[in-house]
């Protein structure tokens, strides 16, 4: 027997879902209630998954094929607050467009699930189970705005190429099963022997599928599309949530069944850090458009965590999840500045939107100005550390060319940053927008520039808490 109560956060979220879906289709007009529902089903979860399951020691369940210890627990604690924070500043946005819907949260939710489940499987069939669970509800999510045609666009080739990545993933689970005769990352591990040549290509098949899921280079080509046609809550929730499972699985999936493969499997995440680096420091110089920009952004930053996942140490993995934690509040914090850009019920999403800002919204420029640093990697900035971290666990392991392309990648990317504050702080302004923004939006800008800007001086808490995640 097992305990059930560490996976009551999963069972927990399975009922209120179900229960949401009734409530919608039964009350009229209940949109508000189930959003403010959904707001409270995350907190709690939060809670119950913090109470139940973080700091116990590893525990597997349903015959090995979940594994809940302190990487799953934290993790899912890190996307729910992240699911939470991107609600709670969606209302204006949903109600402007009409698009204020009951399907809304519970597909959130429906997506939370899944990530949730993707985080602690321990199993291949399971991990997919959590992967087409959170990609069916992001399909919809895309495609939310009917009304206008780059939505629509979105969301059609969002599916399409996330299709063919389940694919060609799904593929690779077939082949490691074939040669191992089991999906349980715990009895791969021990089936390596012989077939160490044969797995190399499952393990492609699968790297390929996960590297689509976090836009890593070359199978971005879908983000800058999908992030520019989404509602732009949406693309928060895209540019933020789904990567903390990504980059779960990717641990996961690497350190547990294949670590002694590592010699097989390392070259190619190097190359995936280095291509997605470079990439998302080049290809953002000549955008326009500010989601456009941040797509490549975060083609960009998830080269940073792989980075650390291609080290093959401790240190490299607790400087990803670092990395990606403080990306989540960078993130965070652009996006609550992209949402104030509205003028008579309409929002500016194009760079040169921003200029002159400076002169009208001084509260709001300056918290651009700092968020725009830390992305840039600037010290005493949130962003300086995190990529500190990055390089400080990669030059231990000797990888020096690595080092370097991500240092020179920071500086091509510094770049455009910089651009957007000197379009800030020195061009002509223009109209000045409404200030009408809700107190849940103010909030989360405050609260992350505020998190920016003061990490230097407790850097050893984030530090301390992700110390404890250790798999090799």
């Amino acid at each position: 027997m097992f305990n059930l109560e560490l996976v009551f956060p999963e069972i927990f979220l399975s009922l209120s879902i179900m229960f949401l879906l009734i409530l919608g289709v039964f009350k009229n007009n209940s949109s508000k209630l189930v959003f403010n529902i959904t707001i409270i089903v995350l907190i709690i979860t939060a809670v119950i998954t913090f109470n139940e399951t973080l700091g116990i020691e590893k525990n597997l369940l349903f015959n090995n094929s979940i594994i809940i210890d302190y990487l799953s627990s934290f993790m899912k604690i890190i996307t729910l607050l992240a699911a939470f924070l991107v609600l709670i500043i969606s209302s204006s946005y949903l109600k402007t467009f009409k698009i204020f819907k009951i399907e809304y949260p519970i597909l959130i939710l429906s997506s939370v699930l899944g990530m949730m489940i993707m985080i602690s499987s321990n199993d291949l069939i399971v991990f997919y189970v959590g992967l087409e669970l959170q990609s069916l509800a992001l399909y919809v999510l895309a495609t939310f705005n009917r009304d206008q045609l780059k939505s629509s666009e979105a969301g059609l080739k969002y599916f399409v190429l996330s299709a063919l990545s389940s694919g060609l993933l799904l593929y690779g689970c077939s082949l490691i099963y074939g040669f191992t005769g089991s999906t349980n990352f715990e009895i791969i591990s021990y089936q390596l022997g012989a077939n160490e040549y044969a797995l190399t290509f499952g393990i492609v098949f699968i790297l390929v599928g996960l590297a689509f899921k976090i836009s890593a280079v070359p199978f971005h080509m879908w983000a800058p599309d999908v992030y520019e046609g989404s509602p732009t809550t949406v693309t928060l929730f895209f540019a933020i949530v789904p990567k903390i499972a990504a980059l779960t699985v990717f641990i996961r999936f690497l350190y547990v069944p294949f670590l002694n493969l590592i010699d097989q499997w390392q070259m190619i995440i190097i190359f995936l850090s280095i291509a997605s680096m470079l990439f998302g420091a080049i290809a953002a110089i000549g955008q326009t458009n500010l989601k456009r920009l941040i797509a490549y952004s975060s083609i960009g930053h998830v080269g940073y965590a792989l980075a650390g996942v291609a080290t093959g140490s401790n240190d490299g993995i607790q400087s990803s999840i670092i990395y990606i934690t403080i990306y989540i509040v960078m993130n965070l914090g652009f996006f609550s500045c992209l949402l104030m850009l509205k003028r008579n019920k309409e929002y500016y999403e194009d760079i040169d939107d921003l200029s002159g800002l400076s002169k009208n919204h001084p509260l709001l420029s300056l918290s651009l100005l700092v968020i725009l640093f830390s992305l840039a990697g600037i010290p005493p900035l949130a962003g300086f550390f995190a990529k500190f971290y990055i390089f400080k666990s990669v030059l231990e392991q000797s990888m020096y060319f690595l080092a370097i392309v991500g240092l020179l990648s920071t500086v091509v990317a510094a770049f455009y940053y910089l651009r957007i504050i000197k379009i800030i702080y020195f061009d002509k302004e223009k109209e000045k927008y409404d200030t009408d923004h809700s107190l849940w939006l103010k909030f989360s800008l405050c609260f992350s520039t505020f998190l920016i800007a003061i990490y230097f001086i407790f850097p050893s808490e984030l530090i301390e808490l992700i110390s404890k995640i250790n798999l090799i």
